[in-house]
């Protein structure tokens, strides 16, 4: 068992950490070293056991796993994280990539998909879903959005006018306009709640 790939498991669902921690518990090539059900949780259980392969959920309360694998890399840049998703927009997958993430899992494959995904990142490589690849690629030219586009698209996203807006900011009406400008551009939107929408296909902002 010492050769056996270590594997931490964090989900903030109890029922999906056992089936997870189940069909990995049953291969003769891994054991369960933990688990955790928050972004918190999980920095401090890696610190603690240094797991080979981490399959954690994107969405999470405390702390989400995208923070949560920016900070477990910041302290170990080997670390080897998979990141699990239903998929609801590419915002948090780039920035998941972009925080070296080794690979993902969908929820909607997990069956399919987990041993052989485990097994591979733990090997060095790098295991992208089909799916989310050709979302990512189809957005890959377009620019993120400014801190201060994403303040504008969320108080547009929330009814408020570009009068509103500016108030809130403290910026003027053509600011506002110019940044919306910017907005529509990167987001390939039509208007403003077509972007509104888009944001929140994506992932970029919540309600």
């Amino acid at each position: 068992m010492s050769d056996a790939i270590s594997v931490l498991i964090v989900d903030d669902h109890p029922l999906l950490r056992e089936g997870l921690g189940e069909a990995i518990s049953a291969q003769a090539d891994m054991r369960v070293v933990g688990e955790a059900s928050n972004g918190r949780e999980a920095v401090d259980a890696h610190v603690r056991l240094r797991p080979d392969v981490t399959i954690m959920d994107i969405a999470m309360p405390v702390m989400d796993g995208v923070t949560a694998l920016h900070e477990i890399r910041r302290e170990q840049n080997n670390a080897r994280v998979v990141m699990l998703t239903t998929y609801k927009g590419d915002a948090q997958i780039l920035r998941a990539v972009q925080g070296g993430a080794a690979g993902f899992l969908l929820k909607s494959t997990l069956r399919k998909d987990l041993l052989d995904t485990v097994r591979g990142v733990h090997m060095g490589q790098r295991r992208i879903p089909p799916e989310i690849a050709m979302e990512l690629a189809q957005h890959m030219g377009q620019g993120p959005l400014s801190s201060r586009e994403m303040e504008v698209l969320n108080c547009a996203a929330s009814g408020n006018s570009n009068r509103r807006i500016a108030e809130h900011l403290s910026i003027s009406e053509e600011t506002v306009k110019a940044h919306m400008k910017n907005v529509l551009a990167k987001l390939a939107a039509n208007d403003r709640t077509h972007a509104v929408t888009i944001a929140l296909k994506r992932g970029i902002i919540t309600i």
